[in-house]
């Protein structure tokens, strides 16, 4: 590969670590092509891209991206997936692809600049969806006002209540 297709590579990656919430290094050794291809696949509908990419010039990217602790993740078949807009989308799918298919591995990865380990990975991945975790949040703000609406209808409805009782005793 010539000079100039590398340094443009290295940009590419650099920007993409500058710019991802998470990040997270896989090994694809022992994968066949349609096993990468579905992942692939599952991986762009998240919105997360998936790169193989040589390991040197990964240590460059990541050391002009300022993200150096990533540099002992690049060892041997490395393929790493962005996290751009999400930062739990790439986690959860590569861990449940690695469920499903035991010759990916996890090597680690990084969430918001700081270096995680497999296991960190594996939490990232049980983290709700963010729709679910908004409305998880939207029922903890709803709750308290739907409570005093409640307590404020009961004495309306007290009211009313008693204002019946009256016309049936006259009636």
């Amino acid at each position: 590969m010539a000079k100039p297709e590398k340094e443009a590579i290295v940009n590419e990656i650099a920007e993409k670590l500058s710019a991802s919430k998470s990040v997270v290094v896989t090994d694809y050794k022992g994968l066949d092509v349609a096993a990468l291809t579905e992942l692939r696949k599952r991986l762009r509908e998240a919105g997360v891209e998936y790169k193989v990419i040589k390991n040197t010039l990964a240590r460059i990217a990541a050391s002009k991206a300022a993200c150096e602790e990533l540099n002992q993740l690049f060892v041997g078949p490395t393929a790493i997936a962005f996290g751009i807009e999400d930062a739990v989308s790439p986690a959860k799918i590569l861990v449940d692809f690695s469920k499903e298919n035991n010759a990916l591995e996890i090597k680690g990865g990084a969430l918001n600049g700081e270096v995680i380990d497999f296991d960190k990975v594996k939490a990232l991945a049980e983290i709700p969806p963010r729709e679910v975790l908004l409305s998880q949040v939207l029922a903890g703000m709803k709750s308290p006002i739907s409570g005093l609406v409640n307590v404020l209808a009961g004495n309306i409805r007290g009211l009313v209540q008693v204002l019946s009782q009256i016309k049936e005793q006259k009636a």
